[in-house]
């Protein structure tokens, strides 16, 4: 586990020295944060109550959008297009054949990535926010640790879905248009557009039980309140749950790709 920390360190270091493109990345999500709640503004004030938030919660949601929209990659991002390279160059054999788990090893990476992400671009727009609007701050201390985890548990999920595009590549000429279609989803379906409880009917009930739920609309709807005692724990566990399903199916693409190099190779 020690190596899997320090792999986990060299992903925060490895994004902590892109300090211009950080500062223009807060920019970015600052600008586009003030654009899309001056959008919710205009929407609560003709529907106040909307998908159960009020307008200070709604404007707290675009915040968190902002604040995890890099940490939880909800718009793809991060090692699945180098993955994707070592697999079509080949250069992934030589990983493969290394002392160490390659799941493992990108998930780490990932981690540092994330939680770099969420200190350097999260923090700061979600600081702006809560100056120009009125936001809706968890009252309570444990709030915030049950938002972390819940956090961590979404960014697993993300991890575990871009691997799976990443190990399609063994498969696919190039992984290029699995990352476009898995991108759109995750802007659909984590909620960054607009909140998942804003969908109607059988599609909302669809797009709450995908995994991209967990990247977004279950940590907002934790940090908001939503969820408390054994229905914070029934989120965990959906969370858990779909992370589980996904780095084992990402398992079984990574056997069946180590065995397809070992017979090329042999």
């Amino acid at each position: 586990m020690r190596l899997y920390a320090v792999v986990a360190a060299g992903g925060f270091r490895r994004y902590a020295t892109y300090r211009t493109a950080t500062a223009a990345g807060v920019f970015t999500n600052t600008v586009f944060g003030f654009i899309m709640a001056y959008t919710y503004i205009a929407l609560w004030n003709e529907r106040p109550q909307l998908g159960g938030y009020d307008t200070s919660q709604a404007l707290t949601y675009v915040w968190l959008g902002q604040a995890l929209l890099m940490a939880s990659a909800l718009m793809g991002g991060g090692f699945e297009k180098e993955l994707v390279e070592r697999i079509r160059t080949g250069d992934v054999a030589v990983d493969l054949y290394r002392p160490a788990d390659l799941q493992l090893w990108w998930l780490a990476a990932d981690l540092g990535r994330a939680a770099f992400h969420l200190l350097g671009r999260g923090v700061v727009p979600m600081f702006l926010g809560a100056l120009a609007f009125d936001l809706a701050f968890p009252r309570s201390l444990w709030t915030w640790p049950a938002f972390l985890l819940s956090v961590f548990l979404g960014v697993v999920v993300s991890f575990a879905i871009r691997y799976l595009v990443a190990m399609s590549a063994f498969w696919l000429l190039d992984g290029a248009g699995a990352t476009q279609m898995a991108m759109l989803a995750g802007l659909f379906f984590s909620g960054m557009l607009l909140p998942l409880n804003l969908f109607p009917g059988l599609l909302g009930e669809v797009a709450r039980a995908l995994p991209w739920s967990s990247l977004l609309q279950v940590p907002a709807d934790v940090f908001l309140g939503k969820h408390t005692g054994w229905g914070l724990a029934g989120v965990y566990v959906f969370q858990a749950g779909w992370a589980l399903v996904l780095l084992g199916a990402g398992r079984l693409l990574q056997t069946a790709a180590t065995r397809r190099v070992v017979v090329q190779g042999g």
